[in-house]
């Protein structure tokens, strides 16, 4: 079986990944876990045959020179997120399936205050987790939410595009990272100059992008943005600490005015099939923002637990809600619970 064979195998069913590594059956993730695929193992020289034949000339240089490169692709109507990259055995890879549709926030499940997040004029709003968490999938289902019911403009920054979004309400402009700008940092910087209600930033990854996205968010636009952080309290120390130190009491202050909502989640096993998603959501009130402008970011958990009226909800909490739904067994609960 060879790598478009797998692609199109890998769209009908559930797996979340396919993962091709040289000399080893292919692998899918499954409701979380890795599991062989009945195929045979692609040597090296195949495997890198395959997969470069899948990259443009601009692509495959790219791999050359860094060793490894993100790209979004289209096989037989499905689009794939994939990375490409070196490691001891030769090129090796991972794909994940992109849903055709954009999902919506009542499909996804999501808490309902998302939605009252997502329609914010202004400000700051983080979705936060480890790598494969879905971050991408709530901030799609987000813009969804606006594109439906405001007409703004939308620009999202990207690295590659994962969900196409069509224009419903609002006008929506997708830029990909070295395709239609050379940096996260250079094309937030342009977005202000091009009239947008709302500017979505794949990842925070440096202290050039961190700074535009608290200027933007200051200055009135509605920005969101991920980290690889795994709660909020961590996600503020994460941003004040991209700074020098001398600068840090100026960004706590500038962070307290400019933030709207830390939404950190984690996929966990459903007992009815796939994964479940699991949410811990600060909402940056008074309280809140004195306590990231006076560096008492460990009072915050303690808030979040006692913040339900604000729609505030810690991840021990969300997992006893699923439980209660029959959405995950006591395995899972008792291991959030402990941690």
């Amino acid at each position: 079986m060879d790598i478009t064979e797998l692609l199109a195998a890998c769209a009908k069913t559930t797996a979340s990944d396919l993962h091709l590594s040289p000399g080893r059956p292919p692998l899918y993730r499954l409701n979380g876990h890795l599991t062989p695929i009945e195929s045979a193992a692609l040597s090296a020289h195949e495997l890198d045959h395959q997969l470069r034949a899948l990259l443009t000339p601009a692509q495959a240089q790219s791999l050359d020179q860094q060793y490894d490169i993100d790209i979004a692709l289209s096989h037989q109507g499905q689009r794939f997120r994939a990375n490409f990259f070196f490691q001891q055995q030769g090129l090796a890879a991972a794909f994940r399936p992109i849903p055709d549709e954009v999902p919506t926030l009542s499909a996804l499940q999501a808490p309902p205050v998302l939605t009252q997040l997502a329609t914010q004029p202004h400000g700051l709003t983080l979705v936060t987790g480890p790598t494969g968490s879905g971050k991408s999938t709530t901030l799609a289902a987000m813009l969804q939410h606006m594109n439906q019911h405001l007409a703004y403009h939308l620009i999202t920054i990207e690295d590659p595009i994962e969900f196409i979004h069509t224009p419903i309400r609002s006008l929506i402009s997708q830029r990909e990272l070295h395709q239609h700008t050379p940096s996260f940092s250079q094309a937030l910087k342009a977005a202000l100059r091009e009239d947008p209600d709302v500017i979505m930033v794949g990842e925070l990854r440096d202290l050039a992008t961190i700074r535009l996205a608290l200027t933007a968010a200051e200055t009135g636009h509605a920005v969101l943005a991920t980290l690889h952080t795994a709660s909020a309290a961590r996600s503020i120390h994460r941003l004040v600490d991209a700074f020098p130190g001398d600068e840090q009491p100026l960004i706590r202050n500038l962070l307290a005015e400019s933030l709207r909502a830390v939404i950190s989640q984690r996929l966990v096993a459903d007992t009815r099939q796939g994964r479940c998603a699991l949410h811990e959501i600060m909402i940056a009130t008074p309280a809140i923002r004195n306590m990231v402008r006076d560096q008492h970011i460990a009072q915050i958990p303690t808030a979040i637990q006692t913040g339900s009226a604000q729609g505030m909800q810690s991840m021990q909490q969300s997992a006893e809600t699923a439980f209660q739904q029959g959405r995950i067994n006591t395995d899972t609960l008792a291991k959030i619970q402990s941690e």
